[in-house]
């Protein structure tokens, strides 16, 4: 075999490797919609609890809450992506993650599960779709009947939005 062959056939098995790696997704609802995120950004999910207001806050910052002594900011999700807000029901969670080294809370509908997700199962999302504020957005997964929207956490927040974040929380006291 040529060096050239070897060489084209390299970079053929990279390319299979590449499709077919995969990932576990964290799946979650938001107004009847699902969406992903990395396993790898996920903490934890916890049950709702109490969360302490912040006046003068964004809109998306719900508040904060002690999290085993430590404090997290909590975002709620349908906020920060426009849909419209929600009393939370006993399906209502929060997933606790690291964003651009900071840990925090998202409120979200409902958690479905864990999904394994080949490279090659997912779309990128039509450029109609990936306009403004839609950065985060890294794909999509047909799932039966339904799409999951894979979200990328660490684009989720904006730079105002992430000092909105910083500036909101402070260390247990």
């Amino acid at each position: 075999m040529s060096t050239g062959m070897l060489e084209a056939t390299i970079a053929q098995d990279q390319r299979l490797d590449e499709a077919s790696a995969s990932m576990q997704v964290v799946g979650f609802r938001l107004a009847q919609e699902e969406y992903g995120i990395e396993i790898t950004r996920v903490q934890e999910i916890v049950l709702m609890g109490e969360i302490i207001r912040v006046p003068q806050t964004s809109p998306f910052i719900k508040g904060l809450i002690n999290l085993r002594c430590a404090v997290i900011p909590i975002v709620d999700l349908r906020i920060l992506l426009g849909l419209s807000e929600q009393d939370a029901t006993d399906e209502t969670r929060n997933m606790v993650v690291n964003v651009r080294g900071k840990t925090l809370g998202i409120i979200m509908d409902a958690v479905s599960e864990v999904l394994p997700v080949s490279n090659d199962q997912m779309d990128l999302p039509p450029p109609s779709v990936a306009g403004l504020r839609m950065e985060f957005l890294t794909g999509l997964m047909g799932l039966g009947s339904h799409l999951l929207i894979l979200l990328e956490i660490g684009k989720l927040l904006s730079a105002e939005d992430h000092t909105a974040v910083n500036t909101n929380s402070s260390p247990a006291s």
